[in-house]
């Protein structure tokens, strides 16, 4: 699901980066370059031109990070699940209709008051799931709107990034995944509360039985005394999606400024260091999964830097 999310990721991010075009200047009688953003009236960046301007951007990245995890925490220990809820559920209306959007402009134009058709049409398309997704609770419907939701929200942030910055956020996102799962804990408290109380989590997540366990279930199906309300513990195999749509946005830079080739080394080297997390790992254990997709995006950079030289 990591990989193929990714390369959706690969997808829509192209769909929505810049085109230029030339127009004809009827001041100048002459044609001229201008780029035109791809992105639906309201997500359209600002224009940065400078080293400067995207570290400008970036600074105001990193503290609405910080406010949105603040914010999160302070809800999640005040117990306002409701409030989270909405939020969630507004964020994965816009990501899903993003997504579906990056296809359907293709083949549908025209727009009413500033927004497109295509956009619009996308939206019905992703309100009826992200009801399904956090008010229903539905497995399948959970991981499949997970495969879009991240490409939507890393279409928004690869136009106001640049490689240096993109790779500096990574590198700190990692520092900040090891103290919250190994230090502080408070990745872990985090995925708990939104499991256990807000009912819904921000991620794949795979519920995983043993031989013995199905057995146990399929005798409490046969007994004929039931119990009501009896419940069985099942456990899951889980994946943060912050761990999904960073890859995203560091392949996605990549692809705007150094073209396609290097965007699929940060593909597979960001899928390569999650598998080695997922052979090396533990059951019934949290573990930061950034640094080690980091740690192949890296090593690929690398390998693909190195291939430019010979």
């Amino acid at each position: 699901m990591f990989l193929v999310t990714q390369i959706i990721g690969l997808l829509v991010v192209n769909s929505y980066l810049p085109k230029k075009t030339l127009v004809f200047n009827e001041t100048s009688n002459q044609f001229e370059n201008v780029t035109i953003e791809q992105l639906p009236k309201g997500f359209q960046p600002p224009e940065l031109k400078t080293s400067y301007d995207f570290f400008s951007i970036f600074i105001n990245i990193l503290i609405a990070f910080i406010i949105a995890i603040g914010l999160m925490f302070l809800l999640s220990k005040i117990k306002i699940t409701l409030i989270l809820r909405i939020w969630f559920f507004i964020v994965v209306i816009i990501a899903i209709g993003l997504a579906f959007n990056a296809l359907l402009k293709q083949f549908i134009s025209g727009e009413i008051f500033g927004i497109s058709y295509s956009f619009l049409f996308s939206l019905i398309i992703a309100i009826p799931l992200s009801i399904y997704k956090i008010f229903k609770r539905n497995l399948l419907i959970h991981n499949l709107t997970e495969l879009v939701i991240y490409p939507g929200i890393a279409a928004v942030f690869v136009p106001i990034l640049n490689i240096w910055t993109a790779t500096l956020f990574l590198v700190l996102i990692s520092a900040y995944d090891m103290w919250a799962v190994w230090k502080s804990k408070l990745m872990v408290k985090m995925a708990k509360f939104q499991m256990n109380e807000m009912k819904i989590f921000a991620g794949f997540f795979v519920p995983y039985m043993t031989k013995k366990l199905r057995e146990k279930i399929a005798k409490l199906k046969k007994s004929k005394t039931k119990k009501k309300g009896k419940s069985i513990k099942i456990s899951l195999a889980i994946l943060g999606g912050g761990d999904v749509v960073f890859p995203i946005i560091i392949a996605g830079v990549f692809l705007k400024f150094a073209g396609v080739i290097p965007a699929l080394f940060v593909v597979l080297g960001a899928t390569l260091g999650l598998l080695s997390l997922f052979i090396i790992s533990e059951k019934k254990k949290f573990y930061p999964a950034m640094p080690f997709i980091t740690a192949g995006i890296f090593i690929f950079l690398l390998i693909w830097y190195l291939f430019q030289l010979i």
